[in-house]
């Protein structure tokens, strides 16, 4: 078979496959930022719902315990899926992994959890995409590049920046099941996944950044030194976060009780801070950032909520809290480098999620595509020296080595 036919093959195979895990990650996405949108709009108006927070998380527990103990490991389940070798006994992800983690989340935001929408987005798409394994006749490797399309639509179309979420579905995995052949499905269902959502007319927050500065040795400088913080901050919360999920395992055997004991930390929390501003995904909090000073000890508190939401068992995500964390940690940081609080917010809120996932190829794309190129230069050197100081454990436990060093990796190859 000649190479021209064999691209052909492939295009024919791969491009309405990608479309479609597209057309079907975006749909899903475009409902969950409605509903999230929904329960945000109701926890605010009616403030009691919080109080019943320990109740949504014993259902949440009781709906996972019941039902969905084959898929409660979400993101890591997806992750081990892809990284399985050839040989091993075939484990599809369950379709309803979409619907619960749906739910689950919508409850966790409905009564006032810290979490975030990524890992909701990312679960659905590849549950959703791999479904379409069996009708396609696909073998392991396409498995593999059906799944990591998936993560790419979820994650491009749940944010609304393709460009990021094609790179993230192929760096989350540190490259090492990479090939140029994954490329085109990833970066098609990102795409595509993103015109589905926006096609549905639901549309992504805009974030402005103002106040650079020139392009000089000391600017790079500060956004290094920046960029570090963010890293050191990033693997706190990390740490923080497996610490309190197996601090809760290991007191609460009652897999349901532990969200129902932490709903009630958290709810009590809330009425101690006198705030809501650090629950639900604190948008209005990550936009204060980029427009003005904001409490320098903000990010404390939402990470703070964030880790004993997550650790108890409350379904979401982590990168929207991080988002949060890097805004606000990087207005506080304005008072210290002489760079503006505008500027340090946007590389914040990219460069933390870049140290927490060890992602820092996506986060730096995310930057250019949500905040331009001039803050793009600055958001990248900060990612990556976040991801050089945040050590190698992330959010994502089964992500197996990291970014540089898969790419050293493949150089030797």
């Amino acid at each position: 078979m000649s190479k021209s036919v064999a691209v052909l093959r492939y295009l024919a195979r791969w491009v309405p496959i990608a479309v479609l895990v597209g057309a079907m990650a975006g749909t899903a996405s475009a409902l969950l930022l409605v509903s999230l949108e929904f329960a945000t709009r109701m926890r605010e108006a009616h403030g009691w719902l919080i109080g019943l927070l320990p109740v949504a998380g014993l259902g949440v527990g009781q709906l996972y315990y019941r039902w969905g103990q084959a898929v409660e490991r979400g993101n890591d389940l997806i992750l081990d899926v892809i990284h399985a070798e050839v040989g091993q006994p075939e484990q599809m992800i369950p379709a309803r992994m979409a619907g619960l983690v749906l739910i689950g989340t919508f409850l966790t935001h409905l009564f006032g959890g810290s979490a975030g929408r990524e890992g909701t987005a990312i679960q659905m798409g590849a549950s959703l995409a791999d479904q379409l394994a069996r009708p396609f006749r696909l073998d392991r490797r396409g498995r593999r590049l059906l799944l990591m399309a998936g993560i790419s639509a979820g994650f491009g179309s749940v944010f609304g920046t393709p460009w990021a979420g094609a790179i993230f579905g192929m760096e989350v995995l540190a490259l090492e099941v990479v090939t140029i052949e994954a490329a085109l499905p990833c970066f098609l269902a990102a795409f595509a996944g993103d015109a589905t959502t926006r096609a549905w007319r639901v549309h992504h927050t805009v974030y402005l950044v103002s106040g650079f500065p020139g392009f000089s040795a000391m600017g790079l400088f500060y956004a290094a030194v920046a960029g570090a913080v963010f890293g050191f901050v990033a693997i706190g919360f990390v740490r923080a976060t497996h610490y309190m999920s197996r601090a809760f395992r290991k007191r609460i055997e009652f897999a349901p009780l532990r969200p129902f004991f932490g709903g009630i930390v958290v709810a009590l929390a809330v009425v101690a801070a006198g705030t809501t501003k650090y629950i639900g995904l604190g948008i209005p909090g990550i936009q204060a950032a980029f427009v003005g000073r904001v409490e320098p000890w903000g990010w404390v508190a939402k990470l703070a909520f964030t880790v004993v939401t997550l650790g108890a068992g409350f379904k979401g995500g982590e990168v929207t809290p991080l988002f949060y964390i890097g805004a606000t940690l990087g207005n506080a940081l304005s008072w210290i480098l002489p760079l503006s609080p505008s500027l340090l917010a946007g590389m914040g809120f990219v460069a933390v999620f870049a140290g927490a996932a060890n992602t820092p190829i996506a986060a730096t794309l995310m930057a250019f595509e949500l905040f331009g190129w001039k803050a793009g230069i600055f958001a990248g050197v900060a990612c990556l020296f976040s991801y050089l100081c945040s050590g190698k454990i992330g959010i994502y436990r089964n992500r197996r080595g990291g970014t540089l060093r898969a790419l050293r990796g493949q150089a030797k190859a």
